[in-house]
């Protein structure tokens, strides 16, 4: 039960103290208004299709919860919402379940009340390096996933009182888990970012999609500082905002591999932003979090209605009908981001001007 009960833990924390880190580069990212769109707001097709689903909108419920009795109306509540709205969403990590199937209902009540939206499953690289392939794919068939998220959270697990800290082994085991799992991997970060560099890895390895989790939304840094004390809480401290903002990401990887961008993404403009530079979807998960303890299923149908209609806003005062128009438009780009763009290499003006893919 030490896993199921830390999980409501870390519910908890979310849900009563501030846990956010600061910046994710959208700040410094500009979309150009188009006086004349020359569009009909009404005509503007938000439908996208993931690994052969449609999804209403290019947007997913974030990885979040699960493995405790106390999660399953979390999670039912959110399924009931996507399967609704016709997007989306990631389950908490699975690893309570395997260890404890008595919680599994917290996890397989997504797929009884989403049976027809996109679902993906969601392991730890720390258990994938213990348990192997077997841990991931029963995961997938626990609820019937369309993928399978591996999520990094070294951050996390160097900040955490039971923190796994073997991380020997991640890429060469990422690429078993590729060439025997029958669903699409994702690799996922959980706050602190990837790098073109790590995406270039993954790419090699077999990786289908990364999701970049990058900084700006949730630190797990931070809420492992509410669960210590002494010398670990004050590393935690000085690295509550450690990792890679989420925009700098999505424009170093989009063009390795499909990228889902996720931290801090709090509004339609933060999604239509990192669609702009090049993210095939985007994803939140604390504000989802939030809502759907305080307002059920249906305050998490307002919320992403909050979202479209706010993407659909950007879309119409760029002149864009459909969501890849938007890689097409032309961007203004500021601060540290331009900054990270510079050293990196980039050609501001050519990077500003396009971001499409081919």
């Amino acid at each position: 039960m030490k896993t199921s009960n830390r999980k409501l833990e870390h519910l908890r924390i979310c849900l009563e103290e501030e846990v956010e880190s600061e910046y994710t580069g959208f700040e410094d990212v500009m979309l150009i208004h188009k006086a004349l769109p020359e569009i009909d707001f009404n005509e503007i097709d938000t439908e996208v299709e993931f690994f052969g689903k449609k999804l209403s909108a290019p947007l997913l419920i974030a990885s979040m919860t699960g493995g405790h009795p106390e999660t399953k109306e979390i999670n039912k509540n959110l399924a009931i919402a996507v399967e609704e709205m016709g997007i989306g969403m990631g389950v908490g990590s699975q690893r309570a379940a395997i260890e404890d199937e008595s919680v599994a209902d917290s996890f397989t009540v997504v797929r009884e009340f989403a049976p027809k939206a996109f679902i993906y499953a969601n392991v730890g690289l720390p258990q994938v390096l213990k348990y192997g392939v077997e841990f991931v794919e029963k995961a997938v068939e626990m609820i019937d996933a369309d993928a399978v998220a591996i999520h990094l959270n070294f951050l996390q697990e160097v900040i955490q009182p039971e923190g796994d800290l073997n991380a020997k082994g991640g890429l060469e085991v990422i690429e078993e888990v590729c060439s025997s799992i029958r669903v699409p991997v994702i690799v996922k970060e959980t706050g602190a970012g990837i790098s073109r560099e790590i995406a270039m890895k993954l790419k090699l390895a077999g990786v289908d999609a990364i999701d970049v989790g990058g900084k700006g939304g949730t630190s797990w840094s931070g809420v492992e500082v509410y669960r210590t004390n002494g010398v670990a809480r004050d590393v935690g401290l000085d690295f509550w905002d450690w990792g890679i903002p989420t925009a700098f990401c999505v424009a170093e990887c989009y063009d390795v591999l499909p990228v889902i961008a996720t931290g801090g993404l709090r509004s339609g403009l933060d999604l239509a932003k990192a669609l702009s530079l090049g993210a095939k979807l985007g994803s939140s998960a604390l504000p989802f979090l939030k809502t759907v303890v305080e307002e059920g299923a249906e305050g998490v149908k307002v919320l992403i209605e909050y979202y479209v209609r706010g993407l659909k806003t950007a879309m119409f005062l760029t002149g864009c009908r459909r969501v890849h128009e938007l890689t097409r438009t032309t961007i203004f780009v500021t601060g540290m981001f331009k900054d990270w763009l510079e050293l990196r290499g980039y050609d501001l003006a050519k990077f500003c001007r396009s971001r499409e893919v081919g």
